[in-house]
């Protein structure tokens, strides 16, 4: 296929699966519960945080965790209190330790919400650190330096697994999906576009499985890895086709991977 045609057909499939009926079916419709720029980021940063397995699984999860912080994540987040979660007689603490998604628990959501609320209270929020940390054309180092700021408290090792790092070889799948949720405005209301100090070209391509296969099949990826260089070489590929807004594919190549097994 060549390159104008594939643009063509990538961008017909961008465009369909680009619209507000992806939200039902998708993780990102936990933090469209919100209006409040702090909640949707941290409900976002959350759902991305545990979005692995069944699908079903993770928006049920979703649901539990925002009902947990009383559906007002920000507030929740700000005024924790570790004296008060120590205190087992609080019902509130006990259903926050017994919180789990696969191998996320309750001891990784408790860091995950202090760590949060150091960003917020004394790094100005999660956009800020991105923002501080991002280069001109990517936001891959900016994710390494996330990672190292967000367990700058006491925790327990295990939890490091939860943030992956492209630093390390990782294809940080959850964290650029993420990323694009905050970072591009698609428009039609299913990504946020809410962190205007970033670009949409600077993001990467959330690679899994099934982006992984269709992008191998239309010749964009020859790295046999879903890994960070496998990444790089995507990305590169996706900015020939749009410079300025190179994940829009991801739509394309989940929904082929996903819904039209491509």
């Amino acid at each position: 296929m060549r390159r104008a045609e594939l643009k063509r057909f990538l961008d017909e499939k961008a465009a369909y699966y680009n619209q507000p009926l992806f939200i039902e079916s998708d993780p990102i419709q936990i933090p469209h519960q919100f209006s409040r720029k702090e909640d949707i980021e941290i409900a976002g940063f959350l759902m991305a945080t545990i979005a692995w397995g069944n699908r079903k699984s993770i928006i049920n999860n979703g649901k539990k965790l925002m009902q947990l912080m009383g559906n007002s994540p920000y507030d929740y987040i700000v005024n924790f209190s570790e004296a008060m979660h120590a205190d087992r007689q609080n019902k509130q603490a006990e259903l926050l330790s017994s919180f789990v998604h696969r191998t996320f628990n309750g001891d990784d959501l408790v860091y995950f919400i202090k760590a949060l609320q150091h960003i917020y209270l004394h790094h100005g929020g999660l956009e800020a650190v991105f923002a501080a940390f991002s280069e001109e054309d990517t936001l891959q180092p900016a994710i390494h330096h996330f990672k190292k700021l967000f367990f700058s408290l006491p925790h327990l090792k295990r939890t490091e697994k939860h943030v992956s790092d492209p630093l390390k070889g990782s294809a940080a799948k959850r964290i650029n999906m993420f990323l694009r949720w905050m970072v591009r405005n698609d428009n039609t209301g299913v990504d946020f576009g809410i962190w205007n100090s970033l670009s949409p070209s600077q993001l990467s391509c959330p690679l899994d499985v099934h982006s992984g296969r269709v992008a191998r099949s239309l010749s964009l990826l020859k790295r046999k890895q879903n890994d960070a260089k496998a990444v790089t070489e995507l990305d590169a590929a996706l900015k020939r086709l749009d410079p300025n807004d190179p994940v829009k594919y991801d739509f394309a190549l989940f929904g082929l991977g996903v819904f039209e097994a491509f």
